[in-house]
């Protein structure tokens, strides 16, 4: 299995015109986020973990020509609002792309795609067949997915295990039933918004805590702020098992 991260960005973390912070000024692209996304090819699935606004710009850089399902984690606009451009991948499989999504998150994309739901469809609208998410897993053309039950604040939200990979976005809590899903888990992929710690995000120093707890091979920071200052920076000051990830990272996911 191979991931590509797509975004390692927050909608606070996107470049803001005229902005004269260091992270907009920095000339290391690392520096340079786009919303948090995850792409995770398969022997037989390529599926992409939200679809935020910048999902476009995504697919053309990673070069993704086949798509075969959308996890949604929630349906916050940074994580639903690029989904109108499935419509290129409609058309070249002249099929709907399946999006799998809890039944709360389901109404949500209903609402913001409410043409595409239409009982009168124009013409070229984007195609989706949604799926629900319960507590329990399912899987998608073989490949076991594992829903993570975590919190966004008091938002409950998910992440996902899907072999010995776990993503996990937009976190500030997770339960003991849920860690122990992430027994055994190879790489770990955690949000942490900035080094202080916020309301709603893992702070750097409480997702180190959480990825010792994990012990993972390999752990990958995402969701990532300007707060926490510059990649390169950042990075000097952790443990040798964890990097910040950056857009177009790709990682090998060996047994």
């Amino acid at each position: 299995m191979k991931i590509t991260f797509l975004g390692t960005g927050t909608s606070q973390g996107v470049p803001v015109i005229a902005c004269e912070c260091p992270i907009c000024k920095s000339d290391d692209m690392k520096d340079k986020r786009l919303r948090a996304s995850l792409l995770v090819e398969t022997a037989v699935n390529t599926i992409v973990i939200d679809a935020g606004p910048d999902f476009r710009q995504q697919m053309l850089t990673a070069g993704v020509k086949k798509l075969d399902a959308i996890l949604l984690t929630h349906e916050h606009k940074d994580h639903i609002a690029g989904m109108d451009d499935l419509r290129a991948f409609n058309y070249k499989s002249q099929a709907a792309i399946d999006i799998y999504a809890e039944e709360r998150v389901q109404g949500a994309v209903r609402k913001e795609y409410a043409y595409v739901f239409s009982e009168n469809h124009y013409p070229g609208v984007p195609k989706m067949e949604l799926h629900n998410i319960t507590n329990y897993n399912f899987e998608i053309r073989g490949d076991l997915i594992i829903p993570l039950r975590i919190f966004h604040y008091r938002l409950p939200i998910l992440g996902f295990r899907i072999g010995d990979m776990a993503y996990i976005t937009d976190a500030n809590y997770i339960p003991e039933e849920t860690r122990e899903k992430l027994i055994g888990v190879k790489y770990l992929v955690i949000n942490a918004l900035r080094k202080e710690k916020h309301i709603s995000h893992f702070s750097l120093g409480e997702a180190l805590d959480l990825i010792k707890e994990v012990s993972p091979r390999k752990a990958y920071i995402t969701h990532i702020g300007h707060q926490m200052g510059k990649h390169a920076e950042v990075n000097r000051e952790l443990p040798v098992n964890v990097t910040l990830a950056w857009d177009g990272l790709q990682v090998v996911c060996e047994d």
